[in-house]
């Protein structure tokens, strides 16, 4: 049986011809141009692409780091300007300038010593004068004017002035009010007697005026008549002369034994210096004399509406209706 003749056995000595190799067909110029051209075209080894595939890895881990660091950056400074005091400090005390800042949850801390600021100083904005009285105050620091809404140094030393107008500067503050009481005569009688008011004392108690009731040139028509030519208050229905002390003091008026106003009411006892023993008196206080006496005004229905004025120096034995 014959067999096919076996193909003749390779040269010990002969090597596969490569790219590279092929390159020994030119000329040198040509040769490493040619094999550089044919070698990008050529599969890439596996080794050669493990390489470029970890090259490929750290490129897009540090695109990705730079990313998010700017993206770090931008929200720290949206942070400072739109809520910088809600949570946690604001600024960092004494903090080196070498030191590099740290951000804590709803906190900012400086890289410098200085408090923070839109800039790095501010001027005082002075004094007030009067072009620039609508100002209201001026804000003033030992080292520089710190924003509200960048928080406060605790070296920030707060000055405010303010200064009237002309007209406002001519106010007599001695004569003006400070009492509650609704009738301007009666806060007037009462910054008079601060010192002597009842504790508790409410000046705008019920007075029951509802008109005179009281006849004619009687002691209490008289008495209800001056009191409102007075600008004080009185009410209408107290009953008989020596009745009224009663009667004020339930509705709240201030009764003692002591005058101390002109238009106080002077109320008599029964049969008291003159009085009717069966309905009393009373009158009205026109004067305080330097002696402590008093001076009256007075009527009754044997006068026919004509006043009559008496003075009197035993002062404490009768009962004054003040207001």
């Amino acid at each position: 049986m014959s067999h096919a003749a076996h193909k003749a056995p390779k040269a010990a000595g002969a090597k596969r011809t490569n790219v590279a190799s092929a390159s020994s067909l030119f000329s040198p110029a040509v040769d490493v141009a040619l094999a550089a051209k044919l070698n990008e075209v050529a599969p890439m080894s596996r080794r050669a692409l493990r390489q470029a595939a970890k090259a490929n890895a750290r490129k897009n881990h540090i695109m990705a780091g730079s990313a998010l660091a700017a993206l770090f950056g931008t929200a720290a400074g949206a942070l400072a300007f739109a809520n910088p005091i809600q949570g946690g400090s604001v600024v960092a005390e004494s903090a080196p300038s070498s030191e590099v800042a740290t951000v804590e949850p709803n906190a900012i801390t400086a890289t410098t010593g200085v408090a923070a600021s839109r800039s790095e100083s501010r001027k005082s904005l002075g004094v007030a004068t009067d072009e620039t009285n609508d100002a209201n105050a001026t804000s003033q620091t030992s080292d520089q004017v710190v924003d509200g809404d960048e928080g406060q140094d605790s070296g920030t030393v707060l000055d405010a002035s303010w200064s009237l107008g002309d007209e406002s500067s001519s106010l007599d503050v001695s004569k003006m009010s400070k009492s509650l009481a609704s009738n301007p005569v009666v806060a007037g009688l009462m910054e008079a007697n601060a010192a002597d008011l009842p504790e508790g004392f409410n000046p705008n108690h019920e007075t029951n005026d509802k008109g005179s009731s009281y006849p004619f040139s009687q002691c209490t028509w008289w008495v209800y008549n001056r009191r409102h030519e007075l600008g004080l208050p009185v009410g209408t229905h107290y009953g008989n002369g020596h009745q009224w002390a009663d009667s004020a003091r339930e509705l709240g008026y201030w009764v003692d034994n002591t005058p101390r106003n002109v238009g106080d009411i002077m109320v008599f006892r029964q049969g008291q210096e003159g009085a009717s023993s069966r309905y009393g008196h009373v009158a009205i206080v026109e004067a305080i004399n330097p002696d402590g006496s008093i001076t009256t005004s007075e009527c009754g229905a044997s006068y026919h509406g004509k006043p009559f004025s008496r003075t009197f120096t035993n002062v404490h034995d009768f009962q004054y209706i003040h207001y």
